[in-house]
């Protein structure tokens, strides 16, 4: 960016230098002087709207991005939630038989020793 204004800076002196050096009046010297930084405000002006357009459209992206991010983890993690329910459900079910079958099993036992 700095080779770039030195570049820009180098031009603009050496067009002074030649405006001032050419062989017209100083009338004309100074319209032409007046012209050419009008271009290149002008030029300037177009280039820092193109610039504010790209911006933007990044921005836009990036928003977009960002908002497409968050919607996919929400729903990753309403699916980690729905699994670990599921778990949590299926672990009671066996727990619930487990616990049934050791107290089935128990209540056998103590039917043997008490008939026994």
């Amino acid at each position: 960016m700095a080779k770039g204004m030195n570049v820009i800076a180098v031009a603009a002196a050496g067009f002074i230098a030649g405006m001032l050096l050419a062989p017209k009046s100083g009338k004309e010297t100074r319209q032409d002087i007046m012209d050419k930084a009008s271009g290149a405000k002008r030029a300037a002006g177009e280039k820092a709207d193109h610039m504010k357009d790209v911006m933007n459209d990044v921005g836009s992206e990036v928003s977009g991005f960002a908002h497409n991010a968050k919607r996919r983890m929400g729903r990753m993690i309403d699916e980690e939630k729905d699994m670990l329910d599921e778990a949590k459900t299926r672990a009671n079910r066996v727990s619930g038989k487990v616990s049934d079958a050791a107290e089935q099993e128990m209540q056998s036992d103590a039917d043997k020793k008490r008939l026994g």
